[in-house]
């Protein structure tokens, strides 16, 4: 019999029946609800076995009514509970609508008041501004370069995008998964290396409607893995996220982790002092992963903070240094449209080694020309606001190997760890150093390298930029609705690990 693959946890017919049922109860000036949903499959691994295989369904329904000047949300987890959230929203944003509560202008409140029982968010701070009450009113971005075929103006017939609807992630079942731990172990243990890790295969879904009239709906595959290969104290990780299982190479990729995790023998101190450093896909990963944070909202600008605002255009890195959210791409985990419905446009935050434009939601969008640039994300049980949720450096033409080979003396940093941003004005981020790492000497790996620790600035390690690879790696943005971050290996000149020398 042929393996049972994956289906759509709602689908277009119930999710968009759910909210026009919902819909139907919508007593204020304007209600847009939307319905968030994602199926995952979980295969993790340790040791010598499987263990805790899950399938995880979450679901998020989120309404927003605004009587007059009033506004409020209202989000629940079930579609069976939608109908009920629209009524709430609705009394509430009368009641807040009321005489006592009306400002000069005619103008909307913002929304302070959304009645959330669910569960707080202790994940990445959402840095985004809250929603400021402004009305949806279905209007389309006319500016987006996406081509996939959704309507935001009427039903969308989004369904399987190209792009984002892979059959072998369906087909990637808890079966074959399995199959594949099993082997990877096997490999493992016969190279005297202990392996830990995690295969998964989800199917993503949102859907959109309004009280205006818009509809939308897209379902989109996912597929991610991810690898730690130990050796006493010598390790190796592996990881990578996309909508294509096949795509993902995790055999050979394991069997990399696992040879090098093997042959790395006894491992260092990470040297203190500035070394020159190439930083593998996942580690660049996370130091772009702070950018958005340094700025590029719309929310910021409209406050006058960070780079966009206070350095329009000013150079901050070589040319071949470009850094953009990107949803009409084939990389890490685009999704055509955000949770205003909004077409989803291509926003470079550094473009050419330049500071870039803001990501904007419907809300914000007067500070990136009255026209949202389609960014309206939410964090787990949170408002909507700005998010860079597809972000994506892009590729140079170098091989991780020629980059290591332009550094006589230096680190190879696989992977980065507990990072925090305390300073976003000058781009700073502490963290520290994590599995694979290696010294270089005269353009090769040579000893391996234990934990270290470092304090510096994104924007200051990207200007001494000198090399850039050509493959990605993607990896999930914590606590952010679909939210993935993709980059290669880049070549660092001058990065600081371990502790400053005070003054004399």
């Amino acid at each position: 019999m042929p393996a049972e693959t994956m289906q759509v946890w709602a689908g277009q017919d119930r999710a968009l029946a759910a909210l026009e049922e919902a819909l139907s109860a919508a007593a204020a000036d304007q209600v847009e609800i939307f319905v968030a949903a994602r199926t995952g499959e979980h295969t993790r691994f340790a040791g010598e076995r499987v263990h805790q295989p899950q399938t995880i369904i979450e679901c998020q329904v989120m309404v927003r009514a605004v009587a007059g000047t009033g506004s409020a949300r209202v989000a629940v987890s079930s579609l069976g509970a939608a109908r009920d959230a629209v009524v709430a929203a609705c009394e509430m944003a009368k009641r807040r609508g009321g005489a006592g509560n009306r400002v000069p202008g005619n103008s909307v409140p913002g929304d302070t008041g959304r009645a959330n029982t669910g569960r707080a968010n202790t994940g990445r701070a959402n840095t985004g501004q809250a929603n400021t009450g402004q009305a949806n009113t279905g209007q389309a971005n006319t500016g987006q370069a996406n081509t996939g075929p959704h309507d935001v103006a009427g039903y969308a017939d989004v369904g399987r995008p190209a792009g984002l609807w892979h059959e072998a992630t369906l087909a990637w079942d808890v079966g074959a998964r399995s199959v594949l731990a099993g082997q990877i172990m096997e490999s493992a243990h016969s190279a005297g290396v202990t392996s830990a890790g995690v295969l998964t295969a989800a199917i993503t879904e949102l859907a959109v409607a309004t009280s205006g009239g818009q509809r939308c709906y897209a379902a989109a595959t996912e597929a991610g893995f991810s690898l730690t290969a130990r050796a006493g104290e010598a390790s190796s990780y592996v990881a990578d996220l996309g909508r294509d299982a096949s795509a993902l190479g995790v055999r050979d990729r394991a069997a990399a982790a696992i040879s090098q995790a093997a042959a790395t023998g006894e491992v260092i101190a990470v040297p203190d002092g500035v070394h020159d450093v190439v930083f593998g896909g996942l580690a660049t990963g996370e130091l772009i992963g702070f950018v958005p944070d340094f700025g590029f909202t719309a929310p910021a600008v409209a406050a006058g903070i960070g780079l966009a605002a206070t350095r329009p255009h000013a150079v901050l890195a070589p040319p071949d240094i470009t850094v953009a959210d990107d949803a009409t791409v084939e990389v890490g985990l685009p999704f055509p449209f955000d949770f205003d419905g909004t077409p989803k446009n291509r926003v470079e935050l550094i473009s050419a080694g330049r500071v870039g434009s803001p990501v904007s939601d419907r809300a914000s969008a007067a500070a990136t020309g009255g026209l949202s640039t389609g960014h309206a994300h939410i964090a787990r049980e949170s408002s909507p606001a700005p998010e860079a949720a597809n972000l994506i450096m892009m590729p140079g033409g170098a091989s991780e190997a020629e980059l290591i080979a332009g550094v006589e003396r230096g680190l190879y940093i696989q992977r980065l760890w507990y990072n925090r941003l305390v300073d976003a004005e000058a781009g700073t981020v502490v963290g520290t150093s994590r599995d694979g790492c290696f010294l270089i000497e005269d353009g090769k790996l040579t000893t391996g390298l234990k934990t270290g620790r470092f304090t510096e600035s994104v924007l200051g390690a990207l200007a001494r930029t000198d090399g850039v690879g050509s493959r990605l790696i993607s990896q999930p943005v914590p606590n952010v609705w679909n939210g993935c971050c993709s980059a290669p290996a880049i070549r660092v000149r001058g990065f600081r690990f371990g502790s400053r020398q005070g003054k004399d």
